[in-house]
């Protein structure tokens, strides 16, 4: 692939793909609403445009971590109902009521805080409630329930959901699973009436028993795999190529990159590329002779990355193109058609959320596809 604009890296996003994705989520999750996870700068795609291209598909419900992401969903798409996962920062409750952003509440102190900004306005400003069944993350403790019903029906006040967070939903038969589901059951008994949400991309996907009245998907929207163990049905929303700067020959026994970690075994041709650590290709990508790397695609084939990933540079062994040798500026394929985000992730040693959420680097980005498709 030859690199058309720019000097650099080429991330492009598909607009149409993500939009297809969450109708296609829409569908399976039929009878729940579907919300859209767009934190971490929608998973790296960017919050503003993926937002859009979401609320033109159909999502109204957008959830966030922080309130500066809520911030950008509101001033891309005013009219979002908004939740904060990572709850009421202190003293924040004003930001938060004037940007129209539903703190996700996960402590009596942050109860506390909120009812007090309700009170001393006079209006029972929205949220959400979320509850620890299993994760030791944010959450009440299911043994505070009784006393957040009590605080709330004292005052009249209810949340618009019930909220909580499967740890194991990627693996559909873990019995981690089961056991939470019975656990939020048993917080809902107590909040008669409120909607609830426990369901990500995994749970939409492993069963409707999980789906409750909204789902919330975040992985799948941007084409990462959210089961293990089964195939990813969700279109590709990234590609990334990055350009070749050098095409070398290097011979048998010559080592490669720092710490001379990789010999060469033969006489080797080697493509230089334009993309390291600082563009999100991490240096668990690098191999040795005893372990085997990262791949890179070039003209349609799979390359096997050798010797250590550098803060710019990544080295690739091209000897099996044969004759055909690429020119300087000619594309690399890190993401795309034949390298999935999982497919990295796997051989780093991580999960292809952390490969999409580090796509921060040296890029040119460009949107592409129709993400302004009117609701279907």
């Amino acid at each position: 692939m030859a690199l058309t604009s720019g000097l650099g890296g080429q991330l492009s996003i598909d607009l149409g793909a993500l939009a297809r994705n969450w109708r296609a989520l829409d569908k399976v999750s039929a009878g729940a609403l579907t919300g859209a996870v767009v934190k971490a700068d929608a998973y790296g795609t960017g919050i503003t445009v993926a937002s859009k291209a979401l609320h033109a598909a159909g999502a109204r419900f957008f959830f966030v971590a922080t309130p500066d992401e809520g911030m950008a969903v509101r001033a891309a798409v005013p009219e979002a109902h908004i939740f904060v996962m990572n709850g009421l920062y202190p003293g924040a409750a004003n930001l938060y009521i004037r940007q129209n952003l539903m703190p996700v509440l996960c402590s009596v102190e942050m109860l506390e805080e909120w009812l007090a900004k309700c009170l001393e306005r006079n209006e029972a400003y929205p949220s959400a409630f979320h509850f620890d069944t299993g994760i030791n993350r944010l959450g009440f403790r299911l043994n505070e329930a009784g006393f957040v019903r009590e605080r709330i029906e004292a005052l009249g006040y209810a949340p618009q959901m019930l909220m909580s967070h499967l740890a194991c939903a990627d693996q559909p038969n873990h019995e981690k699973n089961r056991t939470q589901l019975a656990l939020f059951g048993s917080v809902m008994t107590q909040f008669q009436g409120i909607p609830a949400s426990l369901a990500n991309s995994a749970g939409l996907m492993s069963g409707r028993d999980y789906h409750f009245q909204m789902v919330r998907p975040g992985i799948s929207l941007y084409g990462g795999r959210a089961l293990v163990g089964r195939k990813n049905p969700m279109a590709a929303v990234v590609t990334l190529h990055v350009p070749i700067l050098q095409v070398k020959e290097a011979r048998t026994g010559e080592t490669v990159g720092y710490g001379a970690g990789y010999s060469l075994s033969r006489d080797s041709r080697l493509a230089i590329i334009s993309h390291g650590y600082a563009d999100g290709f991490f240096r668990s990508l690098s191999a040795t002779n005893s372990r085997p790397g990262g791949k890179v695609a070039i003209r349609g084939k799979l390359f096997p990355v050798i010797g250590r990933v550098s803060m710019d540079q990544v080295v690739v062994d091209i000897t099996e193109l044969g004759p055909d040798i690429p020119k300087p500026g000619e594309g690399a394929e890190v993401l795309g058609a034949n390298i999935s985000v999982d497919d990295q992730g796997d051989a780093a040693g991580t999960i292809g959320y952390e490969v999409l959420t580090s796509l921060k680097g040296r890029y040119n980005r460009n949107y592409v596809g129709d993400g302004n498709l009117p609701p279907a």
